[in-house]
């Protein structure tokens, strides 16, 4: 019998009591459960499926609107719809099955099932910040090199974009997990100490989480930021040089579309970050603290990054009028009684 059995939890291995209420009571290889008072559970049942509901229904809301508006079809919503789809399905494929897995602190559902969401997540949260990045490259180019705008940002140009981005996204997520990279060289460790039944949690090793973190968030992010600062500055040096022509007025007329797109996908950008640093960041250190800090804050941690897709369709309705009318016209039931396909949603 390995020494995790029972007695270890596999999450983060704290130990328990003996007595400790098990994931499967007629298994001596099962994991502890957490049991949580009703009270608490049902609030968190409610307070999650309220996110994931709103997570599902925004982003259908904003994948429908750009695939079937057809003023939407731009190179810039192109991108914004891949971002959205990413959202849609982390909302469906792991936030759904991790919202039992918090709350009950055991995972039912198989280990099959448990390496797809797991490799769905990673694959998940590596797109949303491939298809950020790309969309800062569009920013660039829309704000930095204009003229150079419709040739260098084409349609095609876009749809490559968002197949890089989806490969190497499904690359990292489902090849870490499968072939097993999360735990290279520590294997012995992980199946003696760590594996047990009812569990599904994600356990790397240093070496892993350095280079999955890095790639995955940190270097995009830092290549993000450095893209946004240079629009800022490119942007107030051309409103500076225009200031000082005496053609203010007329500019202001002509780049408010770009300039309020660019703002808007900066703060998408900026909400990202700010929702998933902490848990990269305590992902990072997570393998050199000896998985010391609790279940619960890896819990918390992440859940924080899954509401990052719930708030991006609130940030695109806020700030983008044309958003918001595809949305009425969408909810309002006006879809299924003519073809609004044609519908004007702003004028260029």
């Amino acid at each position: 019998q390995r020494s995790n059995r029972p007695g270890m939890q596999s999450s983060h291995f704290k130990l328990y009591n003996m007595e400790s209420e098990l994931c499967y009571e007629s298994s001596n290889a099962s994991c502890l459960k957490t049991s949580y008072p009703m009270p608490r559970r049902v609030a968190l049942y409610v307070i999650l499926g309220v996110i994931i509901i709103l997570t599902v229904c925004g982003n259908l809301l904003v994948t429908f609107s750009v695939a079937y508006f057809k003023q939407l079809h731009t190179p810039t919503n192109y991108l914004i719809f891949s971002l959205a789809v990413s959202d849609l399905l982390l909302g469906i494929l792991v936030m759904f099955p991790g919202m039992i897995r918090f709350i009950e602190s055991c995972w039912y559902f198989g280990n099959f099932f448990c390496k797809i969401s797991l490799s769905s997540a990673v694959t998940l949260v590596t797109a949303s910040i491939l298809n950020l990045s790309f969309i800062s490259v569009d920013r660039y180019y829309a704000v930095c090199q204009p003229l150079l705008y419709r040739r260098k940002i084409s349609v095609n140009i876009v749809l490559i974009m968002i197949l890089i981005c989806w490969s190497i996204s499904v690359l990292v997520g489902f090849g870490m997990i499968f072939l097993k990279l999360n735990i290279l060289g520590v294997e012995e460790f992980y199946y003696n100490h760590v594996v047990c039944e009812g569990g599904c949690v994600m356990f790397q090793s240093k070496m892993s989480s350095t280079v999955s973190s890095i790639l995955s968030f940190y270097l995009p992010g830092i290549i993000m930021l450095c893209i946004y600062l240079k629009i800022f500055l490119v942007a107030q040096k051309q409103f500076q040089t225009i200031h000082n022509a005496g053609c203010v007025n007329s500019v202001k007329m002509s780049n408010t579309g770009q300039t309020k797109a660019t703002k808007t996908l900066a703060i998408v950008m900026g909400v990202f970050l700010s929702f998933w640093t902490p848990f990269f960041v305590f992902n990072f250190m997570d393998p050199f603290i000896s998985h010391s800090p609790p279940p619960s804050l890896y819990g918390t941690l992440i859940w924080l990054g899954y509401f990052n897709s719930t708030v991006n369709p609130m940030i695109y309705a806020y700030f983008y009028s044309w958003f918001r009318k595809a949305f009425k016209l969408l909810t309002s039931g006006n879809i299924f009684k003519s073809d609004i396909s044609e519908t004007t949603l702003f004028t260029e």
